[in-house]
């Protein structure tokens, strides 16, 4: 009896040991790859949580005003249509009415005027 006692503590402690060599393992495998990891991660460009959010934080409010300037551009062009409205309806009233001074209609005083301005600069005329 007195040797399976003694055979059982020294499996104990070869166990024990065992278990002690591999946490120290285990711990040594850890610390090698959080320095690996944080030699990886200093190479990358990353930001903090702090900075992404303080980014995300501009983004919203750079499209909140976009937005309300987008809103406020509608509003101003919808006004500019009804105020452009009455001006185009006399201006189509006025040119109806109108005339050329001499009667003519307007593309025949727009091919005279053409005419006139290839004579101006129109080819030399062969004087021999």
């Amino acid at each position: 009896m007195q040797s399976q006692n003694r055979l059982f503590d020294d499996l104990a402690r070869v166990f024990g040991g065992a278990a002690g060599v591999a946490s120290d393992v285990r711990a040594e495998a850890e610390g090698r790859l959080r320095a690996h990891l944080e030699k990886m991660l200093a190479g990358m460009d990353l930001v903090t949580r702090e900075e992404y959010e303080v980014v995300e934080a501009m983004a919203a409010k750079a499209r909140a005003e976009q937005e309300n300037l987008a809103e406020r551009v509608s509003a101003l062009e919808a006004r500019l249509a009804e105020l452009e409205k009455p001006a185009a309806a006399s201006k189509g009233r006025k040119k109806a009415t109108t005339g050329t001074a001499s009667g003519k209609s307007s593309s025949a005083a727009s091919g005279a005027s053409a005419s006139r301005s290839r004579s101006k600069t129109g080819t030399k005329k062969d004087t021999s």
